[in-house]
């Protein structure tokens, strides 16, 4: 099943000649219908309606609603139903046979995660692609930018390096289209991207003998270009989208999305969340959307008030994700700048090369500026608008080592403080919060713990990189062996004293699959050659 990257000019071909996508979003296509099916709750999760398969053109559907609303007896749902095909769940139904081994499992699950172009439901909201592509899982149907790069790390570990490289050229495509990487293909995600990891997709798909990752510089350039729109006109103090300018003039990045309307998958929990905020609705939408950019939705590094009640939506009111500088995002953005800066050199273009180590340069330096801060041992994010640090460490202090963009000192320090403060029984913890918001205590990602590992075995902190994986692997292959299935995220508690379970919290049902979890957990089992799988095999093998 493993594949070389040779089709290339097919693959071009086909981004070539796809159709002009249709980017109108549920919200803007159905309007009053949209608002109605949403606020009756005619589906229990948001996001079921908004990725339903339309069985008529969408403005005929339209002004069917019109016609029948105001008659006598009309039934919303009855006509939802005749009108609208629900998408199921990805990996429904997918069984682990008992005494199957965790790598088995997961290189089964791959096709079962697969998407494929020629199979897109037309009129509806999924963007089409050129190529096949893996999706996360349960409700997330379609595909995910961040997700994505640690669902790959598993694809090289399993020999799939034909979806690998598909894949990288989807991204491509939807830089080339849309002029940034969506947070996902679905059109009511076009507003907003997520963590730039492209250049990490085109470098692995380098590895995995793929295109070379100077093949993708026109789109590494564009994507930069999105996230730096308008930082040459800043004055210190002052904001744009993504950019803004801090009082000494270095330029840093924030999350943002270009809408401030209530997020179409998650409507009327973000109209109930604004109705208790006092501050302008459409304030709290943006900074909703933004914290979705970020991939960290939601948690308390974006809350201005830590929980002390019960009413988890009052607690989330109180989001300010604009006002804060983010460790991660900075970190990334300097790993952007350096591979285009490389790619550059390598192609001979010394100039433009210059320009971007200058730029990764003034990044790292305002980073250690502005996010690093000694008394605390830790790279902090800050809040812009109130100058001051978010002094409550979380696991993005860690992302600055996986980029490369902290000294052997601040490293040192890093190691030394999440050693102490956030090394949980299972792994990495998020942060040192419980919120009852799913990127917090005390839920474990994936993700966090791969680029934790990484950043910490790059500045010769192995003993620490050692324990988080072993302790990461020990919680996934301990709730495989019971469930038969790998989850979204995992409660990292004390074991035995409390088994290990899936991760809770935040605004929908755990969900199953699933594909950074695959990811990261197949790489590190092929990098111990399998040792650490022998005793992990399913038990009840009750999904996926």
């Amino acid at each position: 099943m493993s594949g070389i990257h040779t089709d290339t000019p097919t693959r071009q071909n086909a981004a070539r000649n796809a159709p002009p996508p249709d980017t109108q979003s549920p919200a803007d296509r159905y309007q009053e219908l949209f608002v109605a099916v949403q606020r009756e709750a005619v589906f229990a999760d948001s996001k079921t309606f908004v990725d339903c398969r339309p069985l008529q053109a969408p403005e005929d559907i339209l002004a069917a609603y019109r016609r029948a609303c105001g008659q006598p007896g009309f039934d919303l749902a009855a006509f939802v139903q005749q009108h609208f095909m629900r998408e199921p769940p990805a990996a429904q139904g997918y069984v682990s046979p008992p005494g199957q081994h965790m790598a088995e499992h997961i290189d089964g699950l791959w096709d079962v995660l697969t998407r494929h172009p020629g199979r897109h439901p037309p009129r509806g909201s999924a963007l089409a692609l050129p190529h096949a592509y893996v999706v996360p899982g349960g409700r997330f149907v379609e595909m995910y930018y961040w997700d994505s790069y640690f669902t790959m790390l598993g694809l090289s570990a399993s020999g799939r390096q034909d979806l690998l490289h598909a894949m990288t050229d989807n991204f491509a495509y939807l830089i080339d289209t849309f002029g940034h990487v969506p947070n996902g293909t679905r059109t009511y995600y076009l507003s907003r991207s997520q963590p730039p990891v492209f250049a990490l997709m085109a470098e692995l798909c380098e590895h995995c003998h793929g295109q070379g990752a100077a093949h993708y510089l026109p789109q590494l350039l564009r994507e930069h270009a999105f996230w730096m729109e308008g930082a040459d006109t800043l004055a210190p103090g002052q904001a744009h989208r993504r950019v803004l300018c801090l009082p000494d003039g270095a330029v840093l990045n924030r999350y943002w999305d270009e809408r401030d309307t209530p997020r179409e998958e998650a409507w009327r929990e973000d109209v109930a969340t604004a109705a208790l905020s006092d501050r302008p609705a459409q304030a709290v939408y943006r900074d909703l959307r933004a914290a979705a950019e970020s991939g960290w939705d939601f948690s308390s590094r974006w809350l201005a008030h830590m929980p002390h009640e019960t009413n988890r939506l009052r607690v989330l009111a109180s989001i300010r994700t604009t006002a804060i500088v983010p460790v991660d995002l900075n970190a990334l953005l300097y790993k952007l700048e350096m591979s285009i800066a490389q790619h550059c050199r390598a192609a001979g273009d010394a100039q433009q090369a210059q320009e971007f180590e200058q730029r990764a340069a003034r990044r790292q330096e305002a980073i250690s500026t502005w996010l690093w801060h000694e008394h605390a041992g830790a790279f902090l994010d800050f809040d812009w608008q109130a100058r001051t640090p978010r002094e409550r460490l979380n696991a993005a202090t860690l992302v600055p080592l996986f980029t490369g963009c902290a000294s052997p000192a601040q490293a040192a320090a890093v190691a030394d403080k999440v050693h102490r403060r956030l090394l949980a029984p299972g792994g990495l913890a998020t942060t040192e919060i419980d919120s009852g918001e799913q990127w917090d205590r005390p839920n474990g990602w994936a993700p966090l713990q791969w680029m934790a590992v990484k950043g910490l075995e790059a500045y010769g902190q192995q003993a620490l990189a050692d324990e988080i994986r072993t302790r990461w692997l020990r919680t996934v292959g301990e709730v495989y062996g019971r469930d038969g299935k790998l989850v979204e995220k995992y409660a990292l508690r004390q074991v035995p004293l409390q088994a290990s379970s899936g991760g809770g919290g935040g605004e929908y049902p755990l969900q199953d699959g699933f594909g950074w979890t695959s990811g990261v957990t197949r790489n590190w089992l092929h990098e111990g050659g399998g040792a650490a799988d022998t005793e992990v095999k399913a038990g009840a093998g009750s999904g996926a």
